[in-house]
């Protein structure tokens, strides 16, 4: 089990000023960063992240809503991250998310749910390393 998640604060979180709130919650909540950025994808980029989805019906809404402005990209570390932090962000639906969660707090709806956070291990690792070279990683 890896001590490290991957996390994005979403476009609609950056547009309303949100970020830095999240980052307390999340430091707050006993993570560590230990990689981090502030970029924006293309819709290329948006789109190879999101592959996995690709055949779902809401993979080009997806792509073009994380295409749509700034995100800041992170890796985190914790004992148990992945778990620890999905529990911290929340159900992706922000109406069915735990009350203090961050989705609860920060999300507007399914579609703009503020932030990602992996839901594995092995996809912690190849999500960090589709924003990180092992040079930016502390």
């Amino acid at each position: 089990m890896s001590n490290r998640t991957f996390t994005m604060i979403k476009p609609d979180a950056t547009r309303k000023g949100d970020t830095g709130a999240i980052l307390n919650h999340i430091v707050k909540a006993g993570f560590t960063v230990k990689a981090m950025k502030w970029t924006k994808l293309t819709a290329e980029q948006a789109g190879l992240f999101y592959e996995i989805h690709k055949e779902r019906p809401f993979y080009g809404e997806l792509v073009e809503f994380m295409s749509s402005g700034p995100i800041v990209a992170a890796i985190l570390e914790k004992e148990n991250a992945v778990a620890d932090f999905r529990k911290l962000i929340g159900a992706t639906n922000p109406a069915q998310a735990e009350e203090g969660t961050i989705r609860k707090l920060y999300a507007a709806s399914v579609g703009e749910n503020a932030v990602h956070g992996s839901d594995s291990d092995e996809n912690a690792a190849i999500e960090g390393d589709f924003f990180f070279s092992k040079l930016e990683r502390f």
